[in-house]
């Protein structure tokens, strides 16, 4: 969803005393670039398969290739074509994760959010007027609610269409993974533009390590975070907005009111910090990619509350108070595995 995660540099994930190769892989897709840390006794180099996997990836869930099934259902949707055959598993998966999601925080995440992306100049369409934009005229086509699925069929009614940029870059990150592992691979590291899963450790044992970005500070760490089987990944507002006369729209949208100034409608505006980064960690990169943009929309009070019946999530979220310092909020989860810069 976004670069705000950075691999620490190759000396912090080199072989020592184990004679285990690491196979480094590095490249580009989905407009962005991956990194592909593993140790394997057999010495195998996967990045033709990587690559494969990744364009097969890509043809499904893409918002920007219009050959994708993605982008088939939504013309299809925007033509009353109300009827869409699933083709690949990869689909299914992802309006799954994104339901468990869009109910748990009370519809802070969803999919359907596609007409107010576009209006606001963040889809396809880049040459908008913000300012312009009537959202209460849009809510009509957005609320996942109008979304029915199975397996095999999804059924819509006219205009709803999907974005699934705020959680699809994350599952992508699970998809290697998990060839990784069908290859008897058990120790690696998977990043693809800012989405992160780590599973087992380097050699000596040691966990692998990677930097936070400090929003305030580009190309600067605002903390690093050492990771064992388990995945991260983070939603930030500073990197993707479009200012127009001096007003700023902001690429999470909360899509239970229009608003792209996020935060909890139900909470106190004036006692709400400003939000700059959202980093979840859980056991997959798919439910950490849908709950980081859901917790920046809730805003870090509601996301407080929410956690403490979820242990199976963490977060580490950096915010800028009244006289405008940068401070951070780590859930107890996760403050262990956090060194602060």
């Amino acid at each position: 969803m976004s670069t705000l995660f950075t691999v620490l540099p190759l000396a912090t994930m080199a072989a020592t005393r184990e004679d285990v190769p690491m196979i480094s892989i590095d490249g580009e897709a989905q407009g962005t670039t991956y990194h592909i840390r593993y140790f394997d006794p057999q010495n195998r180099n996967f990045k033709h398969s990587i690559d494969s996997l990744l364009t097969e990836f890509d043809k499904c869930l893409s918002l920007y290739r219009a050959d994708s099934e993605l982008s088939a259902f939504n013309a299809g949707a925007q033509h009353a074509n109300l009827k869409h055959t699933i083709r690949s598993p990869w689909f299914y998966e992802v309006l799954v994760k994104s339901k468990e999601i869009h109910t748990a925080t009370g519809g802070a995440f969803d999919p359907t959010i596609m007409p107010l992306s576009e209006a606001y100049g963040f889809g396809n369409q880049k040459n908008t007027d913000p300012e312009h934009v009537n959202a209460d005229s849009l809510l009509q086509w957005v609320g996942f609610k109008q979304i029915e699925f199975d397996a095999k069929e999804i059924r819509t009614r006219p205009g709803v269409r999907l974005d699934f940029n705020g959680i699809a870059q994350g599952y992508s990150v699970d998809v290697l993974g998990s060839f990784l592992k069908s290859r008897q691979v058990s120790r690696f590291m998977v990043e693809i533009g800012g989405e992160v899963v780590c599973s087992g450790t380097k050699n000596g044992g040691t966990s692998w390590v990677a930097g936070i970005e400090n929003p305030l500070q580009p190309n600067a760490f605002a903390a690093t975070v050492r990771l064992t089987d388990r995945a991260m990944t983070t939603a930030g507002n500073y990197h993707n907005r479009i200012t127009r006369n001096g007003i700023t729209f902001n690429h999470i949208i909360d899509p239970r009111t229009g608003d792209p100034r996020t935060g909890d409608p139900r909470a106190d505006t004036h006692a709400e910090p400003a939000l700059l980064s959202v980093t979840v960690f859980a056991k997959d990169a798919i439910t950490a990619d849908g709950y980081d943009t859901a917790f920046f929309v809730m805003g870090l009070e509601t996301t407080k509350s929410f956690l403490k019946n979820r242990k199976d999530i963490d977060v580490y979220v950096l915010y800028t108070n009244e006289e405008g310092q940068l401070m951070s909020f780590a859930s107890d989860g996760i403050k262990d595995l956090i060194q602060e810069k």
